[in-house]
This record gives structure tokens, sequence and C-alpha cells, in this order.
């Protein structure tokens, strides 16, 4: 039998992550780019993270979601870099990481709401104590992400790499009243604790600043938190965290050893230049997003602060099975994949209630280079602006908003802070410079469910009382019990604008998924009653 070649086995590869079929997909291939053949963020992260693991090959998220054929792109693979020598023994002091000062400066002036994330794990079953400390303790030695404090120095804080590290275990005392309380209400009342304590529990400076803690909710039911500040990871890395911790408890559980992992390399330092060609693409970003306005303003006349105080809360989504098969339905007519339908109908909803026709959406990216593997816990994700443009037939809009979050992936590199001075948006405290409303999209990080050995998972994604836009929608889960997650800040909205906006976002996806292809989609929704006066926030 003939030994495939690297671009079929990445075929193959791709085949098994889009769910087609092998045989077919190398002919759809080589005309057609990965996101019209229903691929989108979190599938290309995983492809890159299967051809790194399983083929040694090397992807770039930005390319695979850009409009080349993917058989083009899978073709310009390249081996994955060699892993640098470890490290001496002993403490090592050094620079921040990309994506870690901002957190650390801004927890100063915003609180600690802003800048902590915590994701808990409901286990259901008989919990053994010694297995967990054993996991925590393998997790720990193959991640020195996790074994990273932040002091203080003369030039600012700085990465202080600890040779060793036991993450904190801690046992907090059960709820009263949580044995009789429904899952939800449990669940919520832990994380709100949480939120109250989390500089008490994670604030040392000379110490990492995050740890693992576990509530007893009932009888073999306990919640475990994994409570970090954002320099040490965002959301794909908390994920890879759960998903490593629950393996290794299944095997430690079993009496037997954590798997043995070579342990992944330490996450890239800054760059020592700048990749050639980054002022022109500045200059041409820039002109782009000149075209929008850079205020989207959701706030009620009089409502909106003199400073934006990063306060917030979080609302529920939930969303029914059949308007998810809908809406999967919609996006494979289109080509696209359903993360972008939902981004459209995000862009849709707020755009009807600001009164904008074209608008920046900024979308949260992991912010991983080629060669920076996902199998690393570290920070990194950004966040940049996608030019969505609310014009018409239902599929060419949906296409557009494709196209438009591949050209904010490929300039993602950017610095985010240089756009902001070239485009002259400092000096307005009262809101987030260049996008007030963003979008991740963070389903098929985790499951609804996982097990660990005797062990049932269920996954929560607390929120510990921060914003960092006026209004964040967040895909939590899509293909089981879709939930989606909406962030606001309560200076500028208060939970019952919050719910109408949410609703707003529901009879958008209803109207897209039920509309004809050629449909207008300047008529799918009538402009809401609620929407604030814009006269002063059309000024870009």
């Amino acid at each position: 039998m003939q030994t495939p070649t690297p671009l079929e086995e990445l075929l193959d590869l791709a085949a098994d992550v889009l769910r087609h079929d092998r045989r077919t997909l190398p002919a759809g291939a080589s005309g057609s780019p990965f996101l019209t053949l229903g691929g989108g963020l979190g599938q290309a992260m995983r492809l890159q993270a299967r051809a790194d693991e399983q083929l040694g090959l090397t992807l770039d998220v930005a390319q695979l979601l850009g409009a080349a054929p993917l058989t083009d792109v899978l073709a310009g693979a390249v081996p994955r870099a060699a892993a640098p020598p470890p490290p001496p023994p002993g403490p090592r002091e050094l620079p921040l990481l990309p994506g870690q000062l901002e957190p650390l400066v801004a927890q100063r002036y915003v609180g600690p709401g802003a800048v902590h994330r915590v994701l808990s794990a409901e286990l259901t079953g008989p919990l053994d104590p010694g297995a967990l400390r054993t996991a925590l303790g393998a997790l720990g030695a193959r991640h020195e992400g996790l074994r990273t404090a932040f002091p203080a120095s003369a030039r600012g804080p700085v990465r202080r790499v600890l040779d060793a590290h036991a993450l904190p275990l801690i046992t907090l005392p059960e709820l009263p009243g949580a044995p009789a309380a429904s899952r939800a209400e449990a669940v919520d009342a832990v994380h709100a604790r949480l939120a109250r304590e989390v500089e008490r529990l994670i604030g040392h400076p000379d110490r990492p600043p995050l740890a693992f803690a576990l509530t007893r909710l009932a009888a073999e039911r306990h919640l475990l938190s994994f409570l970090c500040h954002d320099a040490v990871a965002d959301a794909w890395s908390a994920a890879l965290v759960w998903r490593e911790l629950l393996a290794d408890y299944a095997r430690a559980a079993a009496r037997r050893q954590p798997a043995a992992r070579t342990a992944p390399p330490p996450p890239a330092g800054p760059p020592s230049a700048e990749p050639p060609g980054q002022d022109g693409r500045l200059t041409e970003r820039v002109e782009r997003i000149r075209e929008f306005p850079t205020v989207v303003d959701l706030a009620a006349p009089g409502r909106r602060p003199a400073v934006f105080d990063f306060r917030g809360e979080r609302l529920a989504v939930a969303l029914d099975p059949e308007l998810r098969d809908a809406v999967d339905a919609t996006a494979a007519r289109a080509g696209v994949p359903h993360g972008t339908v939902l981004l459209a109908a995000w862009a849709l909803a707020v755009g009807r209630r600001s009164g904008h026709e074209w608008l920046l959406v900024g979308a949260e990216l992991p912010g991983r280079r080629a060669g920076a593997p996902l199998r690393t816990v570290a920070p990194g994700a950004v966040t940049v602006p996608v030019c969505c443009e609310l014009e018409g037939g239902v599929d060419y809009f949906l296409r557009g908003v494709a196209c438009a979050f591949g050209e904010a992936l490929a300039c993602s590199a950017l610095d985010t802070e240089a756009l902001v001075r070239e485009l002259g948006l400092r000096g307005d405290r009262s809101r987030t410079p260049l996008t007030q409303v963003t979008f991740a999209d963070h389903d098929g990080l985790l499951p609804a469910r996982a097990t660990a050995g005797p062990l049932t998972a269920r996954f929560h994604h607390g929120h510990l009382g921060g914003a960092t836009a006026d209004a964040a929608l967040t895909v939590l889960r899509w293909h089981e019990e879709p939930l989606l997650a909406l962030d606001f800040a309560s200076s500028v909205l208060d939970r019952a604008q919050a719910a109408e906006l949410a609703d707003e976002l529901r009879a958008a996806l209803a109207a897209l998924a039920a509309a004809g292809e050629a449909d207008p989609v300047e008529d799918l929704l009538p402009t809401p009653l609620t929407s604030p006066s814009l006269s002063a926030a059309t000024a870009g």
C-alpha cells in the first residue's frame, strides 16, 4: 500500500474535523477555502493542534480562515520547530509575555472582577482527594504557566517561573442550604462567594495567581472551581487545564500514574522585532476601519457614566434545539460555519438597536501564532474589530461577515494600541476604545459533560462581576444544550435592558434562519422602540 503524503494525511485530518467524507473532501478543498467548507475558528484550532500532535506539522490558523483554497493552505504546512533546550534549575525572572502586562496593570484601577476568570466542574460521584492532588501535581509540573508569579520590580511586574509549585487546592466550607438548592442556585452561590473572595484566595504577589477551590454541595456532589488571573490563562488555556486535569485524575483514581507527556515548550516570549510589512498592514487596516463608526452606543440617554468602571453582570441566553438546528441549516446553505451566523445575528441585533447599518464588533481570538502550541497554558487572547455591513441578501450578508472575520483574524498580530492611536481614539474615558460590543466563540473548547474515572463532570462558566465592554456575547455551547452568555456593563445597561437585547438576538437568529437566501437583510428586523438616541455616537 502506498504511503500517504503529508498533504493527504492533512486532508484526512481536515475531513475528520469538518465531518466530511474523506473521499470527497479533496475535490472540494482544491477550490474552496476552509470557511466555505463549514470550518470555523474552533475547527481551525483543532486542526492546527492535531496536525502538530499527530504529524509534527505547523499550520497557521489565520491562513486556514483566509480566502485561499484549503488544499493550498495545507500544502504550505511546515515541520514543527525543534523544542528549546530545558532551562537551568531554579526560579527564573523573565520579561512578561504578550497579553500579560495589560491585566496586571488594569487590576489596580478596574478591580478583580474584570481581570480574573472562573471555570468550574460539578463533580458527581465518589471523589478521591488523593487522586485529585496527584492530578494537580502532574498538571503543575507539566505547565510552567501554572508555576508563574508576577512580583513587582523597579521596572514593573516581571514573570517569575518557579521550579516547582503545588497547585493550591482550597477546601471551602459547605454553603448553608446547598443540598436543598437547585443545581443552578448552588453553583451561582459558590461563584458569588468566589467573586467576593478572589483577592484573598489568589492575590498574593509572590505566588502564582491561581487556585482550585473545592466546595461540597451534597453527598457525592462537589464543585471544583479553577480560579485564575487573566495573566495566567485565557479561555482556550482554561479549557486545556480541565481536559488534562480530568484525564490525569482518571488515571490516578485507577491507581495509575498520570499519562507521561512531553512537557510542552514554554510560551513564546515577546518578538524581538516587528514582522516585516506590519507598517503597511497597519495603514491598510486603519483606512478600512475609518469607513465605520467607532462608537456604537447601547446606553439610554443620560445613562453612560463619565468613566467606564468595568463592573458588570452576566445573563444566560439559552436557545431551543429547534432554533439551533435551523441556524445550522442556514449556515450550511450559505457555506459558512454556525459561528458566523451567531456573529451576524449579534451584529444585526446591535445594529438595529443602535441605529447603525455598518458597525464594528470586536471578536475575541486566541492570539496563538503559527508554531505556538495550543497545548501550552498561557494568556494571549486578543480582541480585533470585525467590519460588519448589514446589507444585501441573507447569504451574501453571511458570507460577507465570514470574510470580514477572516480579515480581522489575519490582522490579529497588529498592535491594538497602535491601531487606536492611529485612529485618534484616545481621551474618551466613558467607553472602551474602538469596540464597545464584542463576540467570542468558545464552542468546542469543552463539552457540556465529561467523565473522569467514576466521576461525571458538568461544566459551569462562572462570572466574577466584571465587564470589558458595554455588551459581550459568548457562545459557550452549541451542539449539545446550546447556551450563550451575555455579559453587560451595569453602568450602561440594566438587567431588563440586557434581557431585551438578548430577546432581540434570538429574534435576529430566528429571522436569519427563516429567511430565504436572497431576502434583504435590511428588512428582517424592525428598529426597536427602545433604541437609544445616537446623535452624538456616530462620530468616528
